[in-house]
């Protein structure tokens, strides 16, 4: 058997909607089944899913606060009003902050942006910096992406004279601030027909409404900020990403090709999966190590010069801040793996002193990956006095709803239902932990505590075309809410596999049923390789992807997770060398069990653990469900025992034989007729002494002339004293039958042949039949 790292549950699909859909809109099966998998239910639902088009795009003027503002904005153009940017420090607050400022300098306005430095300011509007635009001047202060919980420091702002205006998209609290305009789709809550916009969705609208027309030269940018701040992929979201990606392809900007020269991309191939893992975490990484404003002067660059330099820095800050990450989370798991307390507790809250409070969020992540808690990862500042952070979730914990309750410890925070930023006196921190801990005890089940995978597009290999997998970019953009597909192939056979790679570290297989085959790359799952055995109906879960090469391509499967349901045989018999199979078991889960003395002393210098002795009488309920047979048994009720008792999942056979009774075979009972008239004619003859010659003589091998001598001995016919052989003229007449020693050749013989010599399906037959017995 082998476990899937996480609960899987499949979705079971209705054939005939699928074959409905496939009919009915000109689609592949596979394609259909993620339609009907994505909440549709009919043909009218689904076609807005594979036709994106202005219509899911809503006028601008239907959010509240958007002729205000506006109006205001104009204003400040007439009067020549100086207008600050207020921005923020992740990807969608830099891209928010380039899209307004793009569309003010566009309209002739004096602007100039500020992003606060996390390190400095911390998250929100910041007294010291509205101080600094006062005095530099400023009449309009606009925030994106940055604002919405800001209530002291927009009172103070309108104190001294500035106008502010707000667009965000952030949880809003029970208390907004007192600015002049509030654009934001939730607030007032249903106002506008979709609420889910990330803060460059929400900037990107004010843009229209100023320029007053659509400004596609801006759909690049929200595409960018959009997919990295990870809001829904419906609705309009999909509209605006869609149109984002078709931009950034053919966009003539010179960041575009820089950032793809520095990350690696290809131009042509921009996706939402480019953007969300090559240019949304160097935009990232610019604002967690410092200071963000470097991102925004990259995305507006006109030079090409320019715009390379950028970029590299950007790359340069993401390779930090891997390093950095790297660091921490290792840190942290060392200190939950030590403290008991804290790694049963149903919310982890981990905090070390000076740790980077831009990449906590990633590392809180990692953790959530690892253990399925909900988590919050704190910088410890002990000279300020303050703990600060950021918190990830998992499904049935809102992390901003349960932060709420706890606000007279947690004066500072914002963010999501499943992620948060906060900062929090250091005395407190004790508190939190304990109260979020109370409080989930209350909201999450054990069902909710195990990670589980959705498999919602169960497919067969006959569906997996290349013409069905270049389909599914009609679907396309996949992301938060309107997730990527998860695939999964039931009871198919390995035709074959091999590990790949210059370490040996990655699976090559082939897959196949009664009716097709394909090819899967499992990266990083070349330890599967010594896992799964010939034969066993495998389960896999992953992706489609196609491999081109030389011009010619084929559909292949990226192995996610992997699961066997039945109980694995490995064939190790013949293998020389101890060390080599014995490498590709794990020796702490397994038994090793020899049925000979002799046997358990032959390998007992080369298996490091203890081996069993097994018998009859040996006691089977401490056994591991993983066992090697060292041997053969004599008597092979020993091994049915062992079957029966153990739930068996895995058979390592290497059933070593020191001498083989297959393959010396049963003497004749013509040989033991002249092997009797001979030791007839020789009263005490010395076999020792002459056994070499005889077996020239004979033609048979030692080890059965000493065999034959020993049946002769058990029904008497002949004697033996000091070593001199000597015919019993008196003996009784007996069958050879009778012996024990030829008895138990017998069993041995016909053990070897079922075990030793048989095919590795005979052989699993022979352990089927008793293991379900």
């Amino acid at each position: 058997m082998i476990q899937s790292q996480k609960v899987w549950t499949i979705t079971k699909q209705d054939e005939q909607l699928v074959k409905q859909f496939s009919e009915q809109l000109n689609i592949s099966t596979i394609a259909a089944k993620i339609l009907i998998a994505r909440g549709c239910t009919s043909i009218e639902e689904a076609k807005p899913l594979l036709k994106i088009d202005e219509t899911q795009y809503h006028d601008p003027f239907l959010m509240a606060g958007m002729e205000d503002a506006v109006m205001r904005i104009e204003q400040a153009l007439d009067n020549g009003e100086k207008i600050l940017v207020y921005g923020d420090y992740d990807a969608d607050g830099i891209t928010s902050t380039t899209v307004l400022l793009n569309a003010l300098l566009d309209l002739g306005a004096d602007v100039s942006f500020v992003i606060p430095d996390r390190f400095i300011h911390g998250y929100g509007p910041n007294e010291e910096l509205f101080k600094k635009a006062y005095e530099d001047g400023v009449n309009l202060i606009i925030t994106v992406d940055n604002g919405i919980s800001g209530i002291e420091q927009v009172k103070m702002a309108r104190e001294l004279g500035m106008d502010v205006i707000i667009t965000d998209h952030h949880e809003a609290g029970n208390i907004l601030p007192d600015a002049n305009v509030i654009i934001h789709p939730r607030v007032p809550e249903g106002h506008y027909p979709f609420g889910e916009l990330a803060g460059v969705g929400v900037a990107f609208k004010l843009a229209h409404a100023l320029y007053g027309e659509l400004p596609d030269h801006l759909f690049e940018y929200v595409a960018v900020g959009t997919i990295a701040d990870l809001v829904p992929l419906v609705g309009e979201n999909r509209y605006l990403v869609q149109r984002g990606l078709q931009a950034l392809k053919q966009s003539p900007n010179p960041w575009v090709k820089a950032i793809c020269d520095a990350s690696g991309a290809n131009k042509k191939d921009i996706n939402e999966e480019t953007v969300g893992f090559y240019f949304g975490p160097r935009l990232n990484a610019i604002g967690r190590l410092g200071s963000a404003e470097p991102g925004v002067h990259f995305l507006m660059s006109e030079d090409p010069l320019q715009a390379n330099t950028l970029a590299t820095q950007l790359n340069d800050k993401n390779t930090e801040r891997k390093k950095i990450v790297e660091d921490i989370t290792n840190e942290a798991m060392a200190m939950i793996e030590d403290d008991a307390s804290l790694k049963n507790s149903l919310v982890l809250v981990v905090a070390g002193e000076g740790w980077n409070p831009g990449v906590v969020g990633i590392v809180a992540s990692r953790l959530v990956e690892k253990y399925y808690r909900p988590t919050i990862v704190l910088s410890l500042n002990h000279e300020k006095g303050i703990a600060k952070g950021s918190a990830r979730s998992i499904e049935g914990f809102h992390l901003f709803n349960e932060l709420a309750k706890n606000r007279d410890i947690l004066p500072h925070f914002g963010g999501h239902p499943m992620a948060a930023g906060m900062t929090l006196p250091i005395e407190h921190v004790a508190s939190l932990r304990t109260r979020l801990n109370e409080q989930a005890k209350l909201c999450l089940t054990e069902e909710q505590l195990v990670q589980n995978m959705q498999i919602d597009v169960p497919i067969e290999l006959s569906e997996i075309t290349v013409e069905a997998i270049e389909e599914l970019r009609q679907l396309a953009p996949f992301g938060t809410e309107f997730p990527k597909p998860v695939f999964g192939i039931q009871d198919v056979k390995v035709k074959s596999m091999r590990k790949i790679g210059s370490g040996e570290n990655h699976l090559k297989m082939e897959l196949e049923d009664p009716y097709r085959t394909l090819d899967a790359i499992g990266f990083n799952k070349g330890f599967l390789h010594d896992e799964i055995s010939y034969g066993v109906a495998l389960s896999l879960v992953g992706d489609l992807q196609i491999n081109e090469w030389q011009g010619n391509k084929k559909p292949q499967f990226m192995i996610q997770d992997v699961r066997v349901n039945e109980w694995q045989l490995y064939d190790y018999r013949g293998k020389s060398k101890t060390a080599n199979w014995l490498a590709k078991i794990h020796v702490e889960k397994t038994d090793f069990i020899a049925f000979s003395q002799q046997t358990k002393l032959h390998f007992e210098q080369e298996i490091p653990k203890e081996i069993i002795n097994f018998t009859i009488e040996t006691e089977t309920d401490k056994l591991h469900k993983n066992i090697v047979l060292l041997d053969l048994p004599e008597n092979v009720a020993a091994l049915e025992k062992l079957l029966q008792d153990v739930p068996i999942e895995r058979i390592y056979a290497h059933l070593y034989t020191d001498q083989s009774a297959y393959f010396n075979g049963m003497p004749t009972r013509e040989h033991f007729k002249w092997y009797y008239g001979f030791l007839k004619k020789r009263p005490a003859f010395n076999l020792k002494e002459h056994i070499r010659q005889l077996s020239e003589h004979i033609g048979l091998n030692i080890e059965v002339i000493k065999f034959m001598t020993k049946v002769f001995f058990e029904l008497g016919f002949v004697t033996i004293e000091n070593g001199l052989t000597t015919v019993n003229e008196n003996a009784p007449k007996k069958a050879l039958s009778e012996a024990t020693s030829y008895k138990l050749r017998s069993q041995q013989i016909e053990l070897e042949q079922k075990l030793v010599y048989a095919t590795y399906s005979e052989l699993k037959q022979w352990f089927n039949e008793r293991l379900s017995s």
